[in-house]
């Protein structure tokens, strides 16, 4: 995608948010700028949607997205690429294939880390683990003790990467499989308390490994009516998350909500709908002392 045309896309995100209750920050060529891009519930949707199919006429695609995601890297190579789970399940692909495809697209779109969604779960933990040799890049999720299963050692509660000096910590949480999911197949996977769980690595991560920005990537869904934990609760319940990438409602942001943490400060909450219909980007600008500003939105995959 030319410069241009991305530019038009994202116009709908013009407005710079100061994070951590700074005052507004002017941006200067020697600012780091750090890109965050993401998607979740993209359901093994791997071909666009076709001419005929209504408001996702001609959108998506894996090719259509790795096109673009490079164009963004060459933009700016100190990118990060996650997703937010719920990777299988959804097309042919996945009854076929099992998830060996999805996770062997996504390597070759060199994902940086992923979490887990639900549905990933739905060819068994024996499904999952069977895939995971195609998926070069990490799952992270700190809320599922995978101890008594196939599946334990083969999640991190979280990593740490380095982009211009820029310490990003990203850490994951997974919805509660208990009424999702057949209990044959999570099998004795426990679920711990995500709130809990987020309060004890994001804290990790700022205080112990030293990370400028904080990234959790969640499938707890965005937001509830009922008192069920999602995204915008996480944000107001915790104190060191700088941006909650979510998942599982499939809730289409035109840029990321801004919410109040427990210090007072800005959190930014982003989720781009499904099936790899939107690209989301964030932007975080760091100043010398690396107080951070940032902008965000989604960009359509066409």
């Amino acid at each position: 995608m030319k410069r241009k045309e991305f530019i038009q896309n994202t116009a709908a995100a013009t407005a710079f948010l100061s994070l951590g209750g700074l005052s507004a920050l002017s941006l200067k060529p020697a600012e780091k700028h750090i890109t965050i891009l993401h998607t979740n519930d993209v359901h093994s949707h791997i071909e666009p949607f076709g001419p005929d199919e209504g408001r996702n006429a001609n959108l998506g695609g894996v090719a259509r997205r790795a096109s673009l995601i490079e164009s963004i890297r060459q933009e700016n190579p100190n990118t990060l690429l996650l997703d937010a789970g719920d990777i299988f399940q959804g097309t042919p692909y996945f009854n076929f294939y099992g998830g060996e495809l999805e996770f062997k697209l996504m390597s070759k779109l060199k994902y940086d880390a992923a979490t887990l969604g639900n549905h990933d779960f739905d060819n068994g933990i024996e499904g999952l683990y069977a895939q995971l040799p195609h998926a070069d890049f990490d799952f992270v999720i700190s809320n599922y003790d995978f101890s008594n299963t196939i599946m334990d050692g083969k999640t991190r509660d979280y990593r740490v990467f380095n982009k211009d000096g820029v310490k990003i910590g990203v850490f994951g949480l997974g919805i509660e499989l208990q009424g999702l999911v057949n209990d044959k197949l999570f099998k004795e996977t426990r679920y711990l308390d995500p709130v809990e769980m987020a309060t004890e690595v994001s804290s990790k991560l700022k205080n112990e490994e030293n990370c400028d920005l904080v990234i959790c990537l969640s499938h707890l869904g965005y937001e509830y009516k009922s008192n069920k934990i999602s995204d915008v609760k996480l944000a107001r319940a915790t104190e060191n998350i700088d941006l909650i990438i979510g998942g599982h409602t499939h809730t289409f942001l035109e840029k990321p909500s801004v919410e109040t943490n427990k210090a007072g400060k800005k959190v930014l909450v982003n989720q781009v709908g499904c099936y790899g219909l939107y690209l989301g980007r964030v932007d975080f600008f760091l100043d010398s002392q690396n107080n951070i500003k940032a902008d965000g939105a989604k960009v359509a995959v066409r």
